[in-house]
């Protein structure tokens, strides 16, 4: 059996492990979910590189598929449920392991999505990937914040849902099967005839996707979500579900649907586009970290799915490539407005006089927001630039000249998170911000992840390799 086969079994029992053992010892319970998720993050990447000097990196086991792009996939979930499970740390979350189990039950829904051969399988995953993200959302009874924010996903991720079932019941129809494939068939032989059906297909299926990738219009829903679900859970969406629905995608239109490039390129190009300008539109008016946060992450979600609208190698490595430097600056976001926010409200404000009061605090805000206003040479510099690259690989120069026009807008409201924390003058009514050793501990090394991660060519050469 191959390794990532044996692997891939452990991380699929691991939620059941960590809810079983969460009803003896919940200490016992979070500290195998930790580790247990370091571990399998170390294994999957020592596997990975001793596979590709070998030149054997897939397995597969019925419907169950194992390649590079997929244990990249496997990382980067492994990693943002680790980061999110130290997050919560921040937190006095009651039921702490049925917390970390949901979590992880996110990470396996999104394993499954990379590993799928049909749509059956593709579907269950993202939906597994999808539900616990509802009552996570909502984990915070008490706050009527979190229970409007939960209304509002499950009825708009309800109706999404929908959508995208109805589009791969059309698809289905229209192949008359479920696997990969049959439709890869099925689109070459009648792609000239009529295709009519195929279209619509695609339409239904992007518009379903989109909701969980926030893009525009199906957008509405993140600023609520973002400022109402607890730190960790914000943190968590903003990452895991954006890759498990750009998995999602690239899974079709990479192989089933790959002879519809063309329009998908289309599509994408004007979502992207959209989206961009929508969510620097909508981030420059808040005044709420949160909220802030969340207009940042769907214009983030139109930077990445530039990625797409290149040729397959550019494109899957771009986007991947993105998500792990995103996944760095991302959540050391929101570990910084965790920290205000125990003593501080959420807000501009709060960060008046910071650099005074807690200079390391003022530094990695600095680092973070330029990293995601993409100011070289950070990590969300090359980020972009490689998402760039892959548009302009097939010549979208326009989308790729208006993306970098608004990335120069972003760059303004990024920095009234830098003018706050160093240019303002301290609120002396404020209490005090309180650091404690581990914070400084993680602080500093997603610091330094986003500050050399960027620019260190292993990186990209080990996920350009194994991306293919």
């Amino acid at each position: 059996m191959s390794p990532f086969i044996a692997l891939d079994c452990i991380f699929i029992l691991l939620p059941f492990v960590v809810l079983a053992f969460g009803l003896f010892s919940k200490k016992i319970s979070v500290l195998l979910a930790n580790s247990c998720s370091a571990v399998l993050f170390l294994l999957y990447a020592g596997f990975s590189i001793c596979g590709f000097e070998e030149g054997n990196l897939n397995a597969s086991f019925l419907t169950w598929n194992v390649n590079g792009f997929g244990i990249l996939i496997r990382e980067l979930l492994l990693l943002s449920f680790f980061f999110a499970s130290v997050l919560s740390n921040n937190y006095d979350l009651k039921n702490k392991p049925e917390f970390l189990g949901a979590m992880l039950f996110v990470a396996v829904g999104g394993m499954l999505v990379a590993s799928a051969g049909e749509l059956l399988s593709l579907f269950i995953g993202l939906e597994l990937a999808t539900m616990p993200m509802y009552f996570l959302v909502a984990w915070n009874k008490s706050s009527a914040k979190g229970a409007e924010a939960a209304l509002k996903y499950v009825l708009m991720g309800s109706i999404a849902t929908a959508v995208l079932l109805f589009g791969l019941s059309y698809l289905y129809g229209f192949a008359g099967s479920l696997f990969y494939e049959d439709i890869y068939n099925a689109v070459g032989n009648t792609l000239e005839t009529d295709a009519k059906l195929l279209l619509v297909a695609v339409v239904f299926i992007v518009m379903g996707v989109g909701f969980k990738l926030t893009l525009f219009p199906f957008h509405t829903w993140a600023p609520d979500v973002y400022e109402g679900a607890p730190t960790p859970i914000t943190a968590y969406l903003s990452v895991s579900s954006k890759a498990v629905a750009l998995v999602f995608l690239s899974a079709l239109i990479y192989y089933p649907l790959s002879d519809l490039g063309f329009v998908f390129r289309i599509i994408f190009s004007a979502l992207a586009m959209a989206t961009i300008f929508i969510g620097n539109l909508g981030a420059l008016k808040q005044s709420r970290l949160r909220r802030f946060m969340a207009y940042s992450s769907i214009a983030q979600a139109g930077y990445i799915l530039i990625g797409l609208c290149g040729s397959e190698r550019l494109g899957i490595s771009s986007f991947v490539y993105y998500l792990f430097l995103y996944a760095f600056s991302n959540y050391l976001m929101f570990f910084l407005i965790s920290i205000i926010g125990k003593s501080r409200p959420e807000s501009f404000d709060s960060l008046a006089g910071l650099s005074k009061q807690s200079p390391l605090l003022a530094v990695m805000f600095a680092i973070s927001a330029f990293s995601l206003a993409g100011i070289p040479p950070l990590a969300g510099f090359i980020g972009k630039w490689m998402v760039f690259a892959s548009a302009a690989s097939v010549g979208n120069y326009v989308l790729v000249g208006f993306a970098a026009i608004n990335s120069v807008i972003a760059l303004y409201y990024y920095l009234q998170i830098v003018k706050a924390a160093w240019v303002n003058d301290a609120n002396e009514n404020l209490p005090p911000v309180e650091v404690c050793l581990w914070q400084k501990i993680i602080l500093v090394v997603l610091g330094t992840c986003v500050l050399f991660c960027g620019i260190a060519p292993w990186l990209h050469t080990y996920i350009y390799s194994l991306a293919w």
